[in-house]
């Protein structure tokens, strides 16, 4: 094996020369470095102070104590969790439903992002992605209100046309074996567009000599997305992966939630509802924030294997 380069190491020189080139840099811009002022301030309040209540997870918290005050528990919620009924049919659902988005909802855009690439009808192209953006602001409250409407058994548009085939009603919303068929494809056309843009901005960056070079040698258009289109987006494509990675263990609890009911539990009852459910309407805090503490350590497993892995392969990374 051939052995790994050594960075040159930077001298003291040249770390004062970089400190004084920034100053001059953060003098110069000051009025721009000012607008990421409020972004930090945002994150700081709203993402980083919260933090400090997974103390929570490791302490019996109770409402006259406080959370400093209360007494300490240490893995006690834990180690409830991983001993519980609910345990392995929460990881269960969480990960068929974060599956199957991997691999329907990804694909989707970067199909729609090459397609789109390939239309030469600049009205025709912008009128098709104004038309797949849409979706993504409506809220997930009338997404789930709309899915309702459309699958209802009486008078949904649906079951109006299986029934004009000769076939019965179908319960779509209360069956369990409909609840992740629907959950994903309404995640596709809800989300399908919106994905879709890094993507194209990604093929706007593409070398056109190099698909010149493709036209000249007899490509099809076929070779020239497989030979020339994919291989430009290819960074862009795994670094969105090591991203949507980092989220397995996550899904859309607000969507989740306002979809399931008392006959879909066994299929749709993923980490975030089981948290909601525990922290929310049982007032447990302690120990929904142990299974919301263990949730996000998954995750984070599961970010960094990918990335990992991608450096090992040569592709990109997100460090």
């Amino acid at each position: 094996m051939a052995k790994a380069i050594a960075k040159p190491a930077i001298s003291a020189e040249q770390k004062q020369k970089n400190k004084k080139q920034l100053r001059i840099q953060i003098k110069r811009h000051w009025m721009l470095y000012l607008f990421l002022l409020p972004c930090i301030v945002w994150l700081l309040v709203f993402c980083y102070a919260p933090m400090a209540g997974i103390v929570l997870a490791f302490k019996n918290y109770r409402f006259d104590l406080g959370i400093f005050g209360s007494e300490w528990a240490g893995l006690k919620h834990f180690r409830k969790f991983v001993t519980s009924p609910e345990f392995w049919m929460t990881i269960k659902n969480t990960l068929v439903i974060t599956s199957l988005k991997l691999v329907v909802c990804f694909p989707a855009p970067i199909i729609l992002a090459l397609l789109l690439n390939e239309v030469k009808a600049e009205r025709f192209k912008k009128t098709v992605q104004t038309i797949s953006y849409l979706p993504h602001f409506i809220s997930t409250v009338s997404i789930v209100g709309i899915l309702f409407m459309v699958l209802s058994p009486n008078g949904g548009i649906v079951n109006i046309i299986i029934q004009k085939l000769g076939g019965t009603p179908i319960y779509f919303m209360t069956e369990s074996k409909w609840f992740r068929t629907i959950y994903v494809a309404s995640g596709v056309w809800q989300n399908l567009g919106w994905d879709a843009i890094i993507y194209i901005a990604a093929l706007a960056g593409v070398n056109q000599e190099l698909y010149e070079a493709a036209v000249i040698d007899g490509a099809s258009r076929l070779k020239q997305i497989w030979h020339v289109s994919l291989p430009g987006i290819r960074s862009t494509i795994v670094v969105m992966l090591i991203m949507r990675m980092g989220g397995m263990m996550s899904s859309n609890t607000d969507k989740v939630l306002l979809m399931q009911n008392a006959l879909t539990y066994e299929v749709s009852d993923i980490m975030g509802t089981y948290v909601y459910r525990r922290g929310i309407q049982d007032a447990d805090y302690s120990y929904s924030t142990a299974v919301g503490l263990f949730n996000s350590l998954i995750n984070v497993v599961f970010v960094v294997t990918a990335n990992t892995i991608s450096k090992r392969l040569g592709e990109s990374s997100l460090w």
